[in-house]
């Protein structure tokens, strides 16, 4: 579903991220690690068409990424989310409804669904500017689910949320893969990704130190924080 080869990009003389190479396969589950800097964030801006590889092709569904046809049936939740303080949660709702092709009965029946399956029902009709940063996480995975998506692209997902919120959105994501979709997760929660996913890459300094199935890579006694520290903290390339 998702292929990354040998994916460059360059600032200026600066790598930020050097000869990618993974995919992810459909139904998967796939969590990207990896330090502040490491290049996840500039992985997925690749990825959703916002930024252009130096070098290196990535697929959706076989389409080059960034074309519009490639980001069909795809949600995305982009890290420090934000929603227009003037906008209450359900006009946001509406506005992405309508970039999924829902309008009128459909548009709020399915931002009704996705109001009650991220806890937010009752909060809908307040202006942004009033909610918690959890709250507009909510809202903003909310839209990621609308128009039924088979691919998510989730930038720190649970950012900002008590641990009652992230059981939530745990139990939301696995409905999710349950269901047959497919996950990319960028977190640097590795007690959540070793809940919600089936393989991983750990990156540093922009490349793959490590990738591969996630009962593969924790080897037996060991977690996957030790596997990360060692390969990250530790240097390992």
């Amino acid at each position: 579903m998702i292929s990354f080869e040998n994916v460059t990009k360059l600032f200026g003389d600066l790598v930020a991220v050097d000869g990618v190479s993974f995919t992810v396969q459909k139904g998967e589950a796939f969590a990207l690690l990896g330090p502040n800097g490491a290049g996840k964030t500039t992985l997925v801006r690749m990825l959703l068409g916002f930024s252009r590889s130096s070098a290196g092709n990535i697929r959706i569904h076989g389409l080059p990424a960034g074309k519009p046809a490639s980001r069909r049936k795809l949600g995305y939740l982009a890290e420090n989310h934000r929603i227009p303080p003037y906008l209450s949660g359900w006009e946001y709702l509406m506005r992405h409804a309508a970039f999924c092709g829902l309008n009128g009965a459909r548009a709020r029946t399915a931002a009704g669904d996705m109001l009650q399956r991220v806890g937010m029902q009752g909060q809908e009709r307040k202006k942004a500017s009033h909610y918690s940063k959890g709250m507009v996480q909510r809202i903003g995975l909310a839209a990621a689910l609308l128009g039924d998506p088979e691919l998510l692209v989730l930038d720190e997902p649970v950012s900002g949320l008590d641990p009652l919120g992230m059981r939530d959105i745990r139990i939301l994501l696995e409905t999710f893969k349950t269901r047959g979709g497919t996950l990319l997760l960028n977190s640097h929660l590795l007690s959540e990704v070793e809940r919600l996913c089936d393989s991983v890459a750990i990156m540093n300094k922009g490349r793959i130190v490590v990738k591969g199935g996630l009962a593969k890579i924790v080897q037996e006694n060991e977690t996957l924080e030790a596997v990360f520290i060692r390969h990250v903290e530790g240097g390992t390339e």
